[in-house]
């Protein structure tokens, strides 16, 4: 079994864990990704990986950590294993991610057990299909506004984009009702606050209570053209819903900055810079890796950012290269994760973000894009791109 030394475990949790958590996992906050970005810290957290692949062989990488068995996995053939193979015996509900996600989400399918997550699944993967919401009407919509309040100042930022694609976020969800309810979103981005972190502070009850309120008034519309009129019992599901939506908005958004475009362009946002860099499942029984076991209740971490940007493995590594979606993939290419732990509204998302892409890059030519090779770290908050109508000459 390989274990890390002392020196490897501080490294691993100096450079990859702690700035994870630093970042924000349930949100991003704005002062530790301009560090980061500043920093480049994925870079030092992909050599970290690197290192332990290239000093311990192709095994799972069990840390020195007293009191949590915890493996990091080096090989993309493991990934594949862990994912294809969860919720058993690699569950998806782990200790951090069912203290975290309590906050705001404490009966979504991520953190259910089973029987109930089987169930739950099934109740995502049929409200999610993005043939029940006319998206790309609706993102169009949305987007017009945003062109001309673009065209009207010169240049998109983060701050403009976010609440343009908020609006169409509350729509598809819970239908026009729900467009200008700043304070349902607001309300779930502070309990998104308080699930950063997970154990170390206590639920707010009364704020979870009243965003859940308020919440319910807008399924009980069951408005249609949106989700909330799919008939499911979705009451518990929703809050993950616009919890992942924000991350697609953070993937859109960087890659307009990328000069992406269509759902080639979301994919390669999400494989460059992934949205959810650490991917958990934790062992239900030992289980055996390269002729060693692993006991029962290891935390197996994916380090998504070494995989997805490996140089070692990817000739792409640091380019945009949407010809990557066409065919077979590495197994640990997985910007919406894999197996039956998949983002259930990986297709939504793809039409949401792609139709978004599409709708802003038919009017507007956005200078300043990212130049190749492309960074490590990407702080989204800070990007602000000039734009033209196009056709427009720049002199």
């Amino acid at each position: 079994m390989a274990i890390s030394s002392r020196l490897d475990t501080a490294r691993v949790v100096a450079t990859v864990l702690l700035p994870t958590l630093a970042k924000g996992v349930i949100v991003r906050r704005p002062g530790v990704m301009a560090l980061a970005d500043r920093f480049q810290s994925d870079s030092a957290a992909i050599d970290t990986v690197r290192h332990l692949r290239d000093r311990y062989g192709p095994e799972p990488v069990r840390l020195r950590i007293t009191g949590r068995s915890v493996a990091v996995l080096v090989d993309p053939a493991d990934v594949g294993r862990l994912l294809r193979e969860s919720p058993e015996p690699f569950a998806l509900a782990t200790r951090e991610k069912k203290a975290a996600l309590r906050h705001f989400q404490p009966h979504g399918v991520l953190i259910s057990d089973e029987p109930d997550r089987a169930r739950l699944r099934e109740v995502n993967e049929r409200a999610l299909r993005p043939e029940n919401v006319p998206v790309e009407a609706i993102v169009r919509d949305e987007a017009d506004l945003l062109v001309r309040h673009v065209m009207s100042n010169g240049e998109l930022t983060w701050a403009g984009f976010s609440q343009a694609w908020w609006r169409i976020v509350r729509r598809i969800v819970l239908g026009n009702g729900a467009r200008d309810d700043d304070q349902l979103t607001d309300d779930l981005k502070t309990l998104r606050q308080n699930a950063n972190w997970a154990f170390l502070r206590p639920r707010d009850k009364d704020l979870r209570a009243r965003f859940q309120r308020r919440l319910d008034e807008h399924l009980a519309r069951r408005e249609a053209g949106s989700l909330a009129a799919s008939g499911e019992d979705i009451a518990g599901q929703v809050p993950h819903w616009l919890f992942a939506f924000d991350s697609a908005g953070i993937v859109t958004m960087r890659a307009l900055a990328m000069g992406g475009s269509g759902f080639r362009g979301v994919l390669e946002s999400a494989r460059l810079w992934p949205t959810t860099p650490v991917i958990l499942r934790e062992s239900t029984i030992a289980t055996r890796w390269h002729g060693t076991w692993l006991p029962e209740n290891t935390l197996f971490v994916v380090f998504a950012p070494f995989f997805h940007r490996d140089p070692d493995r990817l000739p792409f590594a640091d380019r945009y290269e949407p010809r990557l979606w066409d065919g077979p993939r590495d197994p640990a290419i997985v910007p919406f994760s894999a197996g039956p732990g998949e983002c259930p509204g990986r297709d939504l998302v793809l039409v949401a973000a792609g139709a978004m892409l599409d709708a802003l890059t038919e009017h507007l030519t956005f200078s300043g894009v990212l130049s190749e090779p492309l960074p490590k770290t990407l702080n989204h908050f800070t990007l602000r791109m000039a734009a033209t109508p196009v056709g427009t000459r720049v002199r």
